[in-house]
C-alpha cells in the first residue's frame, strides 16, 4: 500500500501522456480554449483537465429525475398546441401533486422538472404578465397555481424542483397583441416590471437592453425563480414550431438573471446540460461529457443540438476551439407521447424498459430524465405508478447493497466517496480487489474523480480470478461520472479492473459490486419466409420513438432458452437454443431459465413456409401498406385496404396445393382500427373459380388484439386461398392484416 501512495503522489505532479512542458501549466477548468498551435497531444491533455462545475456535479448526482408535461394538450389530446386554445379547455377539477411526488420518490427520482409554459404559451402559475393561463380557467375559480402546489409537495417529499419555460410561445405569436416578433425596438428595460397590487418580496432589480418579448420572458423567469422556492434546473427547449418577425432570444440576459436568482441551478439546452440527441431513451455506447465547441460556450447566445455518435471522441476534440464540460440528459417519456391522451391506446413502457434505460443512461455517464404526464384527473395513472414503483424497487434491490463492502483493496476506491481516488501510474494501470469469501455478481459500478482529474479513461476491462486464471467478464470504453458494467453472473473472490487506455493518468474514485436478480423472460417466436425461426425475449409493445434496444434481452444476460418440437414441455434437459433454427411446420414450445428460475412456456404452431407465396389479387391497398405485407412474415408490417373498399378481399397463391386444416389471422399491433371480426374463406384450384369453404368469426378483438386461429370443420386441399372480411371490429371501414398463416394437416 505504501508503494501505491508514493505512485499517487508522483503522478499528481507528473503527466505521462503528453509533453510535460505544455501540460504543466494546464489548470482544471470548466472550459479550456484550444490554440491553433496546440498539438494533438496537448489538446488531449487539455481535455483531461476539463471538469464539471459544482452545479453540474450536483445535477449528475441526481441521476434519475422526472419530467411533467401538463397543460391544455392534456385535455385536447394534442402533442403541440396552437396557441389559439381557449384557456377554459384546461378543465382541471382536482390536482394531486402529493401523489406525483410519492410516486417519483418511490421510483428513486431526486428532482422533478415541470413544464410551467409549453410552446402554446399557456402558463401554470399566477403570472402578472399574461391572462393566457391557469388564471383564466375554472380551476379553483381561477386562483389555482400548479407550480405553487408542486413546490410545496416537493418540499414535503424531499425532491428538488426544476422549471421548463418554453422560449417558443405560440400565443404570443398568434395573439393580435402578442409580443413575440412584434418588431419592437431594443431599449433599456427594468426587470421585473412592476404590476400594481402584486409587489415582489424579492427586491433584486435588473437593467437589460432587450425587446418586448425578451422583457416578457425575463419577467416570467423572475416570477418562477423568486416565488416558488429553490430551483435547481432551468430547462430551455430548442423547438420552434413557428417563428415571426425574426424574433431573437437574448440568452445572455436570461443567463445573468438565472445565475443571480437561482445560483444553484443548471441550465439545460445551453452551456450546462445538453440534449442527448433523441427522445427515445437511446444512449451512446461512449458518452463523453468533455466536448468541443467552435465558439466560446460561456459567451454564446445560441447552442445547436449535438447529436453525433462520435461526440467527444479524440477526432472530434481536434476540431474544437474550446473544450467544455457539458453533460447529457437522456430524456424520454413513460407513455407514447409527452402529454397524457388516454389509458387505453396510449401504451406505457414496461418496467424492464425503464430499468434498462436507467442502467444505460445513469450507467453511461448521463442523467435519466423520464416524463410522466398527469391525466385529466390531475393524477399519475395507475399503470404509470405501478411501473415507477417497480423500477424503484429494482434499483434499490440491485444497487442498495454493495457486495465489495469489507473487501480488501485500495481504500480510496472502496470508501464510496468521489472525494478520494487512486491515481493509476503507468504501466500498472490496474486495481485488484479481494473479498473474504466468493461473491456472485453481475453488475460493477465505476466512477472517476471527475472534479479533480476530469474524464480520462478511454478503454477498460474487468476480470475475475476463475479456475486459477484471470478471465475477462466485461470490457467497454469510458467511465466518467459513472459506468455500470452488466454481464452474466460470475462467482469469484478476486476481481481486477484494468485501464487499457486513457487521456492521462486515470483517477478511479469508486468501485462497487452488485447483483441484479435476473428474471426469466417471456419469449417470442419470429420465423422468416424461408422458415428460419428465432426465439428471443418478448419485446414490450411500445410504438413511440423506438430506441432500438431489447430491454428484456439486455437485462437477461445469463438466461438460457430451451425448446422442443415434439409437443413435450421443455426443460433444462431439452435442446438448448443457440441461434436460428429451421422449422418447416408444427408446434414449438420454449422456456427461458435463469439459473433455477423458470419462465412461462411459450407455444406457437407454425403453418406453411411463405417463401413461394404470391399475391394474386387484392381489393385495394394504400401506398405504404401493400397487399403482400399480409404474408411477408413480418408482424410489424401490415396490409391496409382503402376505407371505401366494399370488398375487403385478398387472394394468395400458396405456390403448390396443400391440405389445409386452419388459418391464422394476426391483426397489426400498431393499427387497431381495421381488425377482421367476421368473414368468409374461399379456395380455388385455378385462381379464378372460387368455392366458399366456410365463414369465421373472431370475438373480443378490441380488448384482446392478438392472433386468432380458425380451424376448418373439414380439411381442404387448395393452392389458391381467398379471405374476405364481412365485418370490421368497432364498425370500422378498412381492413388491416399483419399476417395470414395457413396450417397444414
Amino acid at each position: 500500500m505504501k508503494k501505491i501512495f508514493i505512485a499517487t503522489a508522483l503522478m499528481a505532479v507528473v503527466y505521462l501522456n503528453a509533453d510535460a512542458q505544455s501540460i504543466g501549466t494546464i489548470k482544471l477548468q470548466n472550459t479550456i480554449p484550444v490554440s491553433a498551435t496546440d498539438s494533438k497531444a496537448t489538446i488531449i491533455a487539455k481535455a483531461a483537465h476539463v471538469v464539471p462545475t459544482p452545479n453540474q456535479l450536483s445535477a449528475l448526482k441526481n441521476e434519475f429525475i422526472a419530467f411533467i408535461h401538463f397543460g391544455p394538450n392534456t385535455f385536447t389530446r394534442m402533442e403541440w398546441g396552437s396557441g389559439k386554445e381557449d384557456p377554459k379547455v384546461f378543465d382541471l377539477k382536482e390536482l394531486h401533486t402529493d401523489q406525483w411526488c410519492q410516486s417519483m420518490k418511490a421510483a428513486g427520482m431526486k428532482m422533478v422538472i415541470i413544464t410551467v409554459k409549453h410552446h402554446d404559451g399557456f402558463v401554470l402559475w399566477q403570472s402578472r404578465y399574461t391572462t393566457h393561463g391557469i388564471m383564466s380557467t375554472g380551476f379553483e375559480n381561477g386562483k389555482g397555481d400548479i407550480l405553487k402546489e408542486l413546490s410545496a409537495s416537493c418540499k414535503k417529499y424531499g425532491l428538488k424542483l426544476g422549471i421548463y419555460l418554453s422560449p417558443a410561445d405560440l400565443f404570443q405569436i398568434e395573439s393580435p397583441t402578442g409580443l413575440y416578433g412584434n418588431l419592437s425596438k431594443v431599449t433599456k428595460r427594468s426587470i421585473p416590471r412592476q404590476v400594481s397590487g402584486r409587489p415582489f418580496a424579492n427586491k433584486t432589480k435588473f437593467e437589460f437592453e432587450v425587446d418586448d418579448y425578451n422583457e416578457y420572458f425575463l419577467n416570467q423567469l423572475f416570477e418562477v425563480l423568486t416565488e416558488y422556492g429553490q430551483v435547481d434546473e432551468v430547462w430551455f427547449d430548442g423547438a420552434t414550431p413557428k417563428t415571426k418577425g425574426g424574433q431573437q432570444y437574448n440568452y445572455a440576459s436570461w443567463k445573468k438573471l438565472i445565475h443571480t436568482l437561482a445560483p444553484k441551478a443548471v441550465i439545460f439546452g445551453k452551456e450546462d446540460i445538453r440534449w442527448c440527441g433523441n427522445e427515445a431513451g437511446a444512449t451512446r455506447n461512449t458518452e463523453w461529457n468533455v466536448i468541443p465547441y467552435i465558439q466560446n460556450p460561456n459567451t454564446a447566445n445560441n447552442f445547436a443540438d449535438l447529436t453525433e455518435a462520435s461526440l467527444g471522441s479524440r477526432d472530434d476534440l481536434y476540431k474544437g476551439k474550446y473544450l467544455h464540460y457539458q453533460q447529457a440528459e437522456t430524456n424520454t417519456s413513460i407513455r407514447e407521447g409527452w402529454f397524457y391522451r388516454d389509458d387505453e391506446k396510449q401504451k406505457v413502457r414496461s418496467t424492464d424498459d425503464v430499468f434498462d434505460i436507467y442502467e444505460r443512461a445513469v450507467g453511461g455517464n448521463s442523467t435519466f430524465l423520464l416524463n410522466i404526464p398527469p391525466n385529466r384527473e390531475g393524477k399519475f395513472s395507475p399503470e404509470d405508478v405501478k411501473v415507477l414503483t417497480e423500477v424503484g424497487k429494482r434499483i434499490n434491490e440491485t444497487y442498495g447493497k454493495n457486495l465489495f463492502t469489507g473487501a480488501k483493496g485500495p481504500a480510496q476506491v472502496l470508501d464510496k466517496s468521489l472525494n478520494t481516488y487512486l491515481l493509476l501510474a503507468k504501466p500498472e494501470k490496474s486495481i485488484e480487489i479481494t473479498t473474504g469469501k466468493p461473491v456472485t455478481i453481475n453488475r460493477i459500478v465505476l466512477q472517476e474523480a471527475i472534479t479533480s482529474h476530469g474524464e480520462r479513461v478511454e478503454q477498460h476491462t474487468l476480470e475475475a480470478w476463475i479456475d486459477g486464471k484471470w478471465q475477462e467478464i466485461a470490457s467497454t470504453t469510458n467511465i466518467g461520472y459513472k459506468r455500470i458494467l452488466r454481464f452474466p453472473e460470475v462467482t469469484a473472490s478476486k476481481f481486477r479492473l484494468k485501464v487499457l487506455s486513457s487521456r492521462a493518468s486515470p483517477a478511479i474514485a469508486t468501485i462497487e459490486a452488485h447483483y441484479y436478480h435476473t428474471k426469466p423472460s417471456q419469449l417470442q417466436f419470429d420465423r422468416d419466409v424461408n422458415g428460419l425461426l428465432t426465439i428471443s425475449p418478448k419485446t414490450h409493445e411500445f410504438g413511440w420513438n423506438p430506441h432500438g434496444q431489447n430491454a428484456t434481452e439486455n437485462l437477461g444476460k445469463g438466461v438460457e432458452i430451451y425448446y422442443t418440437t415434439d409437443g413435450t414441455e421443455p426443460t433444462a434437459a431439452s435442446k438448448k437454443y443457440t441461434g436460428p433454427v429451421s422449422i418447416t411446420k408444427g408446434e414449438i414450445k420454449a422456456i427461458a431459465i435463469a439459473h433455477k428460475d423458470k419462465g412461462s412456456i411459450a407455444t406457437e404452431t407454425f403453418g406453411l413456409i411463405k417463401k413461394d407465396w404470391k399475391l394474386l389479387t387484392v381489393s385495394s391497398e394504400t401506398d405504404k401498406n401493400k397487399g403482400a405485407m399480409a404474408f411477408d412474415a413480418k408482424k410489424q408490417t401490415y396490409w391496409l385496404s382503402e376505407a371505401n373498399d366494399s370488398r375487403l378481399q385478398i387472394a394468395i397463391d400458396l405456390g403448390a396445393a396443400h391440405n389445409l386444416s386452419a388459418f391464422v389471422y394476426t391483426p397489426p399491433k400498431s393499427f387497431l382500427d381495421g381488425m377482421m371480426e367476421k368473414g368468409i374463406i374461399q379456395i380455388s384450384n385455378d385462381g379464378k373459380n372460387w368455392e366458399i369453404v366456410e365463414s369465421f368469426e373472431f370475438g373480443n378483438l378490441i380488448n384482446d388484439p392478438t392472433a386468432r386461429t380458425h380451424y376448418f370443420k373439414k380439411a381442404v386441399t387448395a393452392r389458391y386461398v381467398q379471405v374476405q372480411a364481412t365485418t370490421i371490429a368497432g364498425n370500422k371501414k378498412a381492413l388491416a392484416i399483419a399476417e395470414l398463416d395457413f396450417l397444414e394437416k
